[in-house]
C-alpha cells in the first residue's frame, strides 16, 4: 500500500470520526508496514532520460530508434495498433495481450523526419519521434492526437527495479475515459487516480477511492479523433489527469495533460480511429469478450444467508407466486470443497445456481483444498520462504499463487465439486488480496517476482484458472464467471460484478459510471447489485435502482438490508407492481441482449455505450453522463435524483421514439420526457429492429418506423441449441424501408420476409 492509501484512510477518519475511522487508519499502517517488509531501502538513485538520437534500425512494422541512453521499439500491427517499448521492452510476455503478439504490418516503415527525428506512417496513424525522445501520434491527415514527452527513469545506483514517469499532452477539447472501474466517471475529471486493485468492502461510493478493477487504459475523445492508450505494466502507480481549456478570443489553448508514474517496463499500445474501430482493434489485441450463457442475461437474485436446497426453493417459489422472472440464484461466498447444504440442485423451472468462490484457503489440516495445495506447493510465500498467512479463518488463511500455470490447473479442477453439487456458474469475490505484502513472492509464469508486479493481475489469473477449469470439466457448455476484481483482458474469461453501492442517490450515478467505464476498457458484461449493499433506501430509490439495473448487462438484485432483510414485496403492492414491470421488461428484451453479447464478441462494442459512441465530435454528447445507448437501437435515460417525474434527455442525431408513448423527437438536441415512478424514459432509434420475446416465449421483431425517405435496419443473433453451448450462432440482418406509407421489413441479401412476427411502431 502506498502513501495514497494512507491519505484516503486519514480522510475516512476525519470524515467519520468514529471507531471505523480509527480501524481504517490502523489497518492502513499495518498494511504499509507489512508491504515494505523484506525490501531494502532504495538508497541513492540516478535520474535518466533517453538523450539524443544516434541511429535507427528499420524492421517490419517500424523498427528501433537508438538514443544515447535508451532504445525505443516501434511496431505497427496488421490490425492498426501501435506498440512503443522503451529500454528494450517487447510486447510479450504480457498479461494483457491475448496469445502471441499480433503480426507486424510490413507496409509501415521507419523513415527520417524533420529536425533529426524519425517517423512511421501507417494506415491509421502517424507516429513521429523527435531527436530527444518525444513521441507524437497524429491522424493520417496529420492532426495531433497525443504528444508524449521524453520519459524519465529513476534507477537505484546499486541496482534494482526502476520507476518512471511519462507525461503526455492531448487536445484542449479532449475528454478522458477509462482507467477501469471508476465511480467518478465515466468522464474522468482533474485528479490523481490510483492504479492498484483494492478492497472496497463490497460497496462503492460516489468518490474515487479503492477500486478492485483498475486498468492503465485511457480512451481519449476529441474533435480531431479518438485514441486509446494502454501502458502495459501490471505494477501499481498513479495517473494524474488535467483536462485542457480552449482559449477565448485570441487566447491560447491549454492542452490536457496526463502524467503516469509506475514501475515495471515502460511499454504502451496506441490505437487510433472511431470509437467502434478503436474497441474492435483493442479486443483483437487483448481478447474477444466471453459470451455468457443465455440464462445469465436474465434476472439474478443474491442472498448471503441461503444455506440449503429448501431455502433456494423458497426463493424461487416467492418469485413465481408474485410473477417476478428469475434466471439465477446466487449464494454466499464460500471455499470450494467445504460448502454444505447444496448437494442437490433445484432441477425444476430452469433457474440456475451460482456459487461464491474466494481465494483465501483456511490453513488447517483436513481441509482438502489446503492439503491438496500444500502437496504441490501452491500457496504464496514470503521472502523467507514461509507461507503468507491472512486473517480469515480460526487458523488463518493462505493464498494460491495464480500466476503459476500449475496452480491454475490444480485450482481449475476444484470446480468439479461445485458442478457436482448443482452450480451452473461462479462468482469470484475478495480477489484483491489486501493481506498479501508487496514483498510476497510469485511465480509470474516462471519469471519470478514479487507482489508489486502480481497484485493487479491476481484476480485476472484467478478468473483464468476458473475459466480453463470449467471449459475442461464441461467442454460443451459456456462457463459463467463474474469477478469483483480484474485487469486488462478479464473479458476473455467473464465479466465484472461491481458489488453494491450505497443507498443514497449518488450510488445510482456511480453504478452507471462503472458499467460505461469498464465497457470502454473492453469488459462489456458488467453490473452491480440493484438493491444496494447497505442502508435503508426509500421505495422510490429502490425502484429507480431496479429500473436502471434492468438495462445493464449483469442484472442482479438482492434483499434490502437495514432494519431486517426486506424483499421487494415487503415494500407494498405499488412498489411490487412497478418492480414487476422492470423485471418483465428485462425478460422481454432477452433476445436483444443475446444479440448484443455476440456483437460484443465479434466487434468489441460494449452493450452499454456512451451517447457520443456514434458521434464523438458532438461536444454536448461527450459531456452527457446521465444517459446511455443500449446497443444501436435504444437510448436509456435513468432517473438519478429524488422526486424527478420529468427529465431532459440529450439526443444524438436522427429521430427517436419514446417507447412508452410513441412520441417522436428529432435530434440532435435536448428534449423533455416524462419519467413517472412506474418507468424510466427509454427511446428507440427510428428504423431500429429490436428482437424481443413475445407473449408465447418466441422471438418477435419490434420495428420502429424510419423517417420518410430514410431506411433502417438491425441485427438479430440467435443462440444455437439450448443457448449454453459453443455452437455457431445464427446471425440475421434485416433492413427497413418505407414504401407508399407502409413499413417493409426484409432480409438483407435475399430480400425475404423475416420468419418472426413483426410489430411496427412509430407510424
Amino acid at each position: 500500500m502506498d502513501g495514497g492509501g494512507l491519505v484516503r484512510s486519514v480522510k475516512v477518519f476525519s470524515l467519520l470520526g468514529t471507531v471505523q475511522g480509527v480501524r481504517s487508519l490502523g489497518a492502513a499502517w499495518r498494511r504499509r508496514r507489512a508491504g515494505s517488509a523484506g525490501f531494502a531501502g532504495r538508497g541513492p538513485e540516478r535520474a535518466r532520460v533517453p538523450g539524443s538520437v544516434v541511429g535507427a534500425e528499420p524492421a517490419p512494422g517500424g523498427g528501433t530508434v537508438c538514443f544515447e541512453r535508451s532504445r525505443l521499439v516501434i511496431r505497427v500491427t496488421v490490425s492498426g495498433a501501435v506498440f512503443l517499448g522503451w529500454d528494450g521492452a517487447e510486447p510479450t510476455p504480457s498479461y494483457g495481450v491475448a496469445g502471441r503478439c499480433p503480426e507486424a504490418d510490413a507496409r509501415a516503415v521507419l523513415e527520417p523526419d524533420k529536425d533529426g527525428g524519425l517517423r512511421v506512417v501507417s494506415e491509421r496513424a502517424t507516429v513521429a519521434v523527435s531527436r530527444h525522445g518525444a513521441v507524437t501520434v497524429c491522424t493520417p491527415g496529420g492532426v495531433l492526437l497525443r504528444r508524449a514527452l521524453p520519459p524519465r527513469w529513476w534507477e537505484p545506483v546499486g541496482g534494482g527495479e526502476a520507476r518512471w514517469v511519462q507525461r503526455s499532452e492531448v487536445a484542449a477539447d479532449a475528454r478522458f475515459f477509462g482507467l477501469g472501474g471508476r465511480a467518478t466517471g465515466p468522464r474522468l475529471r482533474d485528479g490523481t487516480y490510483a492504479l492498484w486493485n483494492d478492497d472496497q468492502g463490497g460497496a462503492f461510493g460516489p468518490v474515487d477511492g479503492p477500486s478492485p478493477v483498475t486498468m492503465p487504459v485511457q480512451l481519449v475523445v476529441a474533435d480531431a479523433g479518438t485514441h486509446l492508450v494502454f501502458h502495459d505494466s501490471t505494477w501499481g502507480g498513479t495517473v494524474k489527469l488535467r483536462e485542457g481549456r480552449e482559449g477565448a478570443g485570441s487566447g491560447h489553448d491549454r492542452p490536457g495533460t496526463s502524467e503516469l508514474r509506475m514501475g515495471g517496463p515502460l511499454r504502451c499500445w496506441v490505437v487510433v480511429g472511431t470509437p467502434a474501430r478503436v474497441l474492435h482493434t483493442w479486443t483483437r489485441l487483448t481478447g474477444a469478450p466471453a459470451v455468457p450463457p443465455s440464462w445469465a442475461l436474465g434476472h439474478h437474485y443474491a442472498r448471503g444467508d441461503l444455506g440449503g436446497e429448501e431455502e433456494v426453493r423458497r426463493v424461487v417459489a416467492d418469485h413465481r407466486e408474485r410473477g417476478l422472472p428469475l434466471a439465477a440464484v446466487h449464494v454466499a461466498s464460500g471455499r470450494l470443497g467445504v460448502r454444505r447444504g447444496s448437494e442437490h440442485w433445484l432441477a425444476e423451472g430452469g433457474v440456475r445456481l451460482v456459487g461464491g468462490v474466494i481465494p483465501q484457503v483456511e490453513a488447517v489440516g483436513g481441509n482438502a483444498v489446503f492439503d491438496g495445495g500444500r502437496a504441490i506447493d501452491a500457496f504464496v510465500r514470503d521472502v523467507r520462504g514461509r507461507r503468507v498467512r491472512g486473517p480469515a479463518g480460526s487458523n488463518g488463511s493462505v493464498y494460491p499463487d495464480f500466476t503459476s500455470a500449475g496452480v491454475r490447473k490444480w485450482w481449475g479442477g476444484l470446480y468439479e465439486e461445485g458442478l457436482a453439487q448443482g452450480f451452473s456458474g461462479f462468482r469470484h469475490d475478495l480477489c484483491e488480496p489486501a493481506s498479501l505484502p508487496c514483498s510476497a513472492r510469485h511465480a509470474l509464469e516462471g519469471r519470478g517476482g514479487d507482489h508489486r508486479e502480481a497484485h493487479n493481475v491476481y484476480a485476472l489469473c484467478m478468473a483464468r484458472a476458473g475459466d480453463e477449469g470449467l471449459r475442461e470439466l464441461r467442454p460443451r457448455e459456456r462457463p459463467f464467471l463474474v469477478s469483483r476484481g480484474g485487469w486488462v483482458g478479464l473479458q476473455r474469461y467473464g465479466g465484472v460484478w461491481c458489488g453494491g453501492g450505497p443507498a443514497g442517490w449518488p450510488g445510482l450515478r456511480a453504478a452507471l459510471s462503472l458499467v460505461i467505464g469498464l465497457g470502454l476498457c473492453g469488459v462489456p458484461y458488467v453490473g452491480s447489485d440493484a438493491g444496494g449493499s447497505d442502508g435503508d433506501p426509500s421505495p422510490e430509490l429502490l425502484l429507480r435502482r431496479l429500473q436502471l439495473g434492468a438495462y445493464l448487462p449483469l442484472f442482479r438484485t438482492c434483499p434490502v438490508p437495514g432494519a431486517g432483510r426486506r424483499e421487494l414485496w415487503d415494500f407494498g403492492d405499488e412498489v411490487l407492481g412497478h418492480a414487476r414491470v422492470a423485471l418483465r421488461e428485462r425478460e422481454r428484451l432477452s433476445p436483444y441482449f443475446v444479440s448484443l453479447a455476440y456483437v460484443a464478441r465479434r466487434t468489441g462494442a460494449p452493450y452499454v455505450r456512451p451517447l457520443w459512441w456514434g458521434a464523438p465530435e458532438d461536444r454536448g454528447l461527450r459531456d452527457c453522463e446521465d444517459a446511455f445507448l443500449l446497443g444501436d437501437c435504444l437510448l436509456v435515460a435513468p432517473v438519478l435524483g429524488h422526486g424527478v417525474r420529468r427529465r431532459s434527455v440529450r439526443l444524438p442525431e436522427g429521430r427517436w421514439y419514446d417507447t412508452a408513448t410513441g412520441t417522436a423527437f428529432d435530434g440532435p438536441g435536448e428534449v423533455a420526457v416524462d419519467a413517472p415512478l412506474a418507468r424510466i424514459p427509454v427511446l428507440a432509434r427510428a428504423g431500429a429492429v429490436v428482437p424481443v420475446r413475445g407473449e408465447r416465449g418466441g422471438t418477435e421483431l419490434e420495428v420502429w418506423a424510419p423517417e420518410a425517405g430514410r431506411t433502417g435496419g438491425g441485427l438479430v443473433v440467435r443462440d444455437a441449441g439450448d443457448g449454453d453451448g459453443w455452437a455457431e450462432p445464427v446471425a440475421e440482418r434485416y433492413r427497413v424501408r418505407r414504401v407508399e406509407g407502409r413499413v417493409v421489413v426484409e432480409g438483407d441479401g435475399d430480400g425475404g420476409a423475416p420468419p418472426y412476427a413483426v410489430r411496427v411502431r412509430g407510424l
